[in-house]
């Protein structure tokens, strides 16, 4: 027996490897994106990133079909994004085993909103597991597998924040040999026109049904009797809270979340004299008991955000597990660009021209953070080139530009189909794209634009300036964003004139660089203490009560952004720095 400490990430893609995974595809997305990292170190297993989940998707599709096991990755608003052919795939079926690995972010660690993923699997008519810890993640996406190829169905495999990234022991296996299945053509099943739709339909039904009886029946589902005073009904993470905040309860653990398992809910009902849900987000389950004619108790529990084993047992009036105290009074620690982020010179210019500035996902969603505060809307995943389309058509910004801000990964995943759309809309307005060269927001992956696969092998790099000239935009232009004042010029330039126009702001991620230069320090006779720097909102910069600003020599790369904004040559290399104060 081999035991590893595994985040249940980790363990999910130990899992599909075990069970003989040829292909794994997803797009990064928080608390996703180590799926697929850890994946590609495995060997028979090929690992790539699509440009979006949807393609991500497809690309899953067509592995199954050729009767490989598949699995694809992404976070909860992916599944937005990928819901078109997973909602179809649900009547076609699969060939080779097809599972799609959610991450769920109950309480927005990372995400601009906190979707319950459960409610998916029953719109869609999929089975989903749920599993409660690392060993589970590995074990669940294995079972998942085999669901899949049994009932002819993809299977969704929900995780949340602290199942992903949390770490426990691991009893690991050997990978399974397997023969992929044979390809059959059928247009009965793998076209879906009206007519074979109507059919499959009816096979979903009647799979679902199977579905329902191996879910009475599945050890994924189990009860645990103890005290019969109260029974709670859980699953995934929750579970592991109840056990903590209320180890007297009995409970049903549910691994499948979907189809629920009706008989085994109503058997474990009748041997305990209250019964509660205790579960995250929406009230999926409590939904569905109620449906059964199940009476719950009223837990008060929170509907926003995480649970945890105290509010359970306070919920309940239990004495609360003993853990470490949160340290009172440590200091705001706002998240910010980094020092010698690129995106920041962009944020200085649009300021200075008072622009109305519509944004996107990704770390350069921080611009819209005092004291850049240079960004106005963002929703979702490419939406800022539709805002700025729909914003510019109201005449609402007035005589203020109206600017698009997305970055390079975001363009390449939805943001190409909006400039086409401003384009053959006859559209005005300035598209700023942000390319940092990276995927910088989840870790640094690589993307169609930065010419890098999962692998970290070489890839031809997209060329933004040759796609958007092609697309139809009269004037593309690129800029170096850390020359402030030629970025400046040229943003001044393309808002002023008719006309569609796309900026590109090229300069690699201050991560992804080691900088020569010698980092800089304010000379307190020459500083006036205007604040101009303090307003770039670098984190080297350090505002005191009294004085000047302090620029800190540990994080400084030297990028020079703050000298350019400094009207009196008071910020200077720091190996004069032993002259004045103004230095760590």
């Amino acid at each position: 027996m081999t035991r590893s400490l595994m985040s249940g990430n980790e363990a999910v893609a130990r899992g599909a490897w075990e069970a003989g995974v040829t292909v794994g595809v997803g797009y990064p997305g928080t608390p996703s994106t180590e799926v697929l990292e850890n994946l590609v170190s495995y060997e028979d297993v090929r690992c790539q990133w699509a440009p979006n989940e949807k393609v991500a998707a497809e690309v899953g599709v067509g592995v199954s079909y050729g009767g490989h096991r598949t699995l694809v990755t992404m976070k909860h608003v992916g599944v937005n994004v990928a819901a078109d052919p997973l909602f179809t795939l649900s009547y076609i079926g699969v060939g080779g085993g097809y599972v799609l690995l959610v991450a769920d972010d109950p309480g927005m660690h990372s995400s601009q909103n906190a979707q319950d993923s459960r409610n998916y699997a029953s719109f869609a008519k999929v089975p989903m597991l749920e599993p409660s810890s690392s060993q589970e993640a590995l074990e669940f996406t294995k079972i998942a597998f085999e669901i899949s190829e049994l009932y002819d169905t993809p299977v969704l495999v929900r995780s949340t924040t602290r199942i992903s990234h949390s770490k426990s022991l691991v009893e690991v296996g050997e990978r399974e040999a397997r023969e992929p299945l044979e390809f059959v053509q059928s247009p009965a099943k793998w076209v879906m026109m009206p007519g074979n739709a109507r059919a499959r339909r009816i096979e979903l039904a009647a799979r679902m049904k199977r579905l329902e009886a191996f879910a009475n029946e599945s050890p994924l589902n189990r009860i645990e009797m103890r005290d019969t005073e109260l029974g709670v009904i859980t699953s995934g993470i929750a579970y592991q809270y109840t056990r903590e905040g209320l180890p007297e309860a009995s409970v049903l653990k549910l691994g499948i979340v979907n189809p629920l398992p009706d008989d085994l809910i109503l058997e474990f009902v009748s041997k305990v004299k209250r019964v509660a849900v205790i579960e995250e987000l929406d009230p999926y389950l409590t939904s569905r008991l109620k449906v059964l004619g199940v009476e719950l108790v009223e837990t008060g529990l929170p509907v926003i955000g995480e649970l945890s084993p105290a509010a359970i047992a306070s919920a309940f009036g239990v004495q609360a597990p003993t853990l470490r105290e949160a340290i009172k009074d440590l200091p705001p620690r706002p998240p910010l660009l980094c020092p010698g982020c690129p995106h920041r010179g962009v944020y200085w210019a649009l300021g200075k021209l008072k622009a109305v500035v519509t944004g996107d996902i990704g770390c350069y969603t921080l611009g819209a953070l005092p004291p850049l505060s240079a960004m106005d809307t963002c929703v979702c995943m490419g939406a800022s080139v539709g805002m700025a389309h729909g914003l510019s058509l109201t005449g609402a910004a007035g005589k203020r530009p109206v600017v698009g801000v997305i970055g390079d990964s975001t363009f390449a995943h939805s943001g190409i189909t909006g400039v086409l759309d401003m384009v053959y809309n006859g559209a005005s307005g300035t598209i700023a794209i942000l390319d940092n060269r990276t995927t910088a927001m989840t870790g640094h992956q690589g993307n169609p634009v930065s010419g890098k696969t999962l692998a970290g092998e070489d890839a031809p790099a997209l060329d933004l300036e040759v796609l958007c000239k092609a697309l139809g935009v009269e004037s593309v232009r690129t800029v170096d964003p850390l020359d402030m004042a030629d970025t400046l010029a040229v943003l001044t330039e393309e808002t002023s004139r008719p006309g569609l126009s796309v900026v590109i702001a090229k300069a690699p991620c201050a991560l992804l660089i080691r900088s020569d230069a010698d980092p800089v320090a304010i000379d307190d006779e020459l500083c006036t203490k205007c604040g101009a720097c303090v307003r770039l909102g670098c984190p080297a910069i350090m505002k005191l009560p009294i004085g000047s600003p302090i620029i800190d020599a540990a994080i400084c790369v030297g990028c020079g952004q703050c000298v350019q904004v400094c009207k009196f040559d008071a910020i200077v290399s720091s190996g004069a720095a032993c002259d004045f104060g103004g230095v760590l």
